[in-house]
């Protein structure tokens, strides 16, 4: 009924768990972009069929998969390694997909944000949702920041409340700070320079307004400190213990690089402006005009 695409890159830590949490599936495909550990070796081991890209980026990977996988099914269910289905969740997408209307392209999906066994609903702000079940056919990705949104949708998208499992801290947090340095920068370029509608904020479907209330407010000064307030004491994130500190801390700090780096990149273009609109300095001191055509003494 479900084919499950997962895209990889040296995950021989998180794939184990999360291909044996896929016992009822036939059609598993894992779209590898050069691992150099064992994840093709587990994925073969599990009984993926197993495929390479070279990675580009997270909605180019899951369109290549759509384009160039053999993939069995009419509905597809996109996993990270990281993420284990649960069989709530597994009941919930076939009882959704068996009563989806012939509109219906596909389905948000939202995740319990795991750390040291505890669920982060509070400081995770739960439920998020991106559009991970889908219909062959009736729906594409692109790129916003680090991650992908919907685009190209044929019909309506509608929700499956049941969350899946998600991981996002199994390597470890060295791991999780390298990866979200590099995030930042892109989120940073996405947030600045395309960000959604102003009126997306007022929007009652979080997957629209989440993305644009990130990129407004990461104009605001002091967001980042204001996204630990909101999370650990407005929203009850104290609750979840230690890990929900830490959690809190970490993404205030991720919220902190994007916004330094939104600033960097403003000076930037200031400075690129700038010099554009600067005389050029010749050779022998002379300075040329602004449309090149003659030269003065400097």
């Amino acid at each position: 009924m479900v084919t499950v695409i997962i895209l990889t890159k040296n995950e021989e830590k998180d794939l184990p768990k999360c291909l044996s949490s896929l016992g009822w599936c036939d059609d598993i495909h894992v779209l590898d972009s050069g691992s150099t550990d064992k994840t093709v070796e587990i994925a073969h081991t599990h009984g993926a069929f197993v495929s390479y890209n070279s990675f580009k980026s997270f909605g180019k990977q899951r369109n290549f998969a759509l384009d160039h996988l053999s993939i069995k099914y009419d509905w597809v269910l996109f996993l990270d390694a990281d993420e284990l289905v649960t069989e709530a969740f597994k009941e919930a997408m076939y009882d959704a997909i068996f009563n989806a209307a012939d509109d219906v392209a596909g389905f948000y999906c939202c995740w319990k944000m795991m750390l040291e066994d505890t669920w982060l609903k509070n400081c995770d702000n739960f439920p998020k949702w991106q559009l991970r079940l889908m219909k062959i056919g009736k729906a594409r990705f692109k790129d916003f920041g680090h991650g992908q949104k919907e685009t190209d949708v044929e019909g309506r998208i509608e929700y499956i409340k049941e969350p899946y499992l998600h991981y996002s801290f199994s390597k470890g947090w060295t791991q999780w700070i390298e990866r979200h340095n590099k995030y930042s920068c892109q989120e940073a370029a996405a947030r600045l320079y395309s960000p959604p509608p102003f009126k997306n904020i007022f929007t009652r479907h979080a997957s629209t307004r989440n993305p644009a209330l990130k990129s407004w407010l990461s104009r605001i000064p002091g967001w980042p400190l204001l996204r630990f307030m909101h999370a650990y004491f407005i929203n009850f994130g104290f609750l979840e213990g230690a890990p929900g500190f830490i959690y809190c801390v970490n993404m205030a700090y991720h919220e902190f690089l994007i916004q330094i780096k939104m600033r960097e990149l403003r000076i930037e273009k200031a400075l690129h402006i700038a010099e554009s609109k600067s005389p050029e300095i010749l050779p022998g001191g002379l300075k040329a005009n602004a449309m090149g055509s003659e030269a003065v003494l400097n």
